[in-house]
């Protein structure tokens, strides 16, 4: 398949400006593209890869990414999906979200064997003048245009500001600019960014000729099969950032993903072949319990987002959960693990299991404790308890901080030792 076919097959193509001129200039030379990403934050989540992956895709078929990182406009606010005005950052907060995703984008696609551009619009705007503004930019707008867009039309009615309404001017502007000094001839963004976008090929026309050869290319919203915005969870959203999402919160989001979104998901998200893929959906059919499909999804973004390190951990833990055999995990493991599970504090001080067990609340009374441990339902640290004079001691613990309760099969709980 050539890219453009690749790409469809993927589902990754939802608008484009001029398939076929896209398509033919792509066959006939190499070309540089880009896809930007406001600083509204100090990390991406897993939303803001799609078009990124969008680019890598470009990028392993020779051709030259631009990512743009937005200085200017992160200190502006898209208003695109917003139903309300965003809220106006410092200066400094942004330059630090900068860096930081800047960071971000190095790790995920600098492969190291070709260039990775990466620029900030900060450069070429913050010594525009106003009246250089309105006058060599602000004249090639029709204000009924821009009312017309999607991204302005669903705000009149809740309102919107000068400052949000001149944003697609601003897109525009990147545009032509990296037109001119990058040679850049294709801007990938979200559904959301198709009224940007064609504002940006507006503008290089006006101010380069109508026979300058630039297109846009959008990539479908994706939703999940309820309905509802893929990315978030009830934790809320699932951050590129290992502070913010573990590594194995990270892979369970993968492995924990419906047999009706799985394949969606690896033609979208991973780099796998067609045949690969095809393989996958059969074994989702016909094995769909195996959930081969969710460990391979997993597996490789785990790796392509926080490398092979952490994926060989999130295993670790996965499987040590799993099993109940939690003796082999190190306290950072257990962190990771166990982040969102019932967590109890206690003393280093020792005490019998049944008392520090319903001291603690894990267990409800000393009858159903003793009832438990006398059935072999209370493991600590992954060995059983079936004796009920048992002592729990500073010595339990794993790293002097942790012990680990499982009651039953799949009900855990972590006591952390102060």
């Amino acid at each position: 398949m050539n890219l453009i076919d690749e790409l469809e097959w993927r589902g990754a193509i939802n608008q484009q400006t001029d398939a076929e001129g896209l398509k033919d200039l792509i066959e006939e030379k190499k070309i540089s593209l880009y896809c930007g990403v406001d600083p509204t934050g100090d990390s991406m989540h897993i939303g803001h890869l799609i078009p990124f992956i969008m680019m890598k895709r470009f990028q392993l078929h020779g051709h030259q990414p631009v990512i743009l990182i937005g200085g200017a406009t992160g200190t502006i606010g898209d208003p695109s999906g917003r139903q309300t005005e965003r809220q106006l950052q410092t200066l400094e907060k942004v330059q630090d979200n900068v860096d930081k995703l800047t960071k971000q984008m190095k790790k995920l696609f600098f492969d190291g064997d070709s260039e990775l551009r990466i620029v900030n619009n900060y450069d070429w705007t913050h010594n525009l003048s106003i009246l250089d503004f309105l006058r060599d930019y602000g004249k090639n707008f029709s204000v009924n245009n821009m009312l017309a867009k999607d991204i302005v039309a669903s705000r009149l009615d809740s309102g919107i500001s000068f400052t949000e309404f001149s944003y697609q001017i601003l897109q525009s502007m990147d545009f032509h600019h990296l037109f001119k000094e990058e040679n850049v001839q294709l801007q990938i963004g979200g559904s959301d960014q198709w009224g940007n976008i064609t504002s940006g090929l507006d503008l290089i026309r006006k101010k380069e000729g109508q026979d300058a050869k630039v297109f846009g290319l959008t990539i479908p919203l994706l939703l999940k099969a309820d309905g509802t915005k893929f990315g978030k969870t009830a934790g809320g959203a699932i951050w590129l950032d290992a502070e913010k999402t573990t590594p194995y919160e990270f892979y369970q989001f993968w492995i924990n993903a419906d047999d009706k979104d799985v394949i969606k998901y690896l033609k979208f998200f991973t780099f796998l072949g067609k045949e690969e893929i095809d393989e996958l959906e059969a074994k989702v059919k016909t094995e769909p319990h195996k959930r081969e499909a969710q460990k391979v999804l997993a597996k490789e973004m785990t790796k392509f987002v926080h490398g092979e390190k952490a994926l060989t951990q999130a295993m670790k833990i996965t499987e040590a959960l799993f099993s109940g055999n939690v003796k082999s995990l190190t306290a950072d493991e257990i962190e990771q693990g166990f982040k969102d599970m019932p967590t109890f504090h206690a003393s280093k001080e020792t005490k019998n299991i049944v008392d520090w067990l319903v001291e603690l609340g894990i267990e409800p009374s000393k009858r159903q404790a003793r009832e438990d441990i006398n059935n072999g339902a209370i493991s600590m640290n992954g060995e059983r308890i079936t004796d009920v004079n048992t002592d729990v001691t500073a010595e339990n613990a794993f790293d002097g901080k942790f012990i680990i309760i499982r009651k039953g099969k799949k009900k855990y709980s972590l006591v952390k030792l102060a």
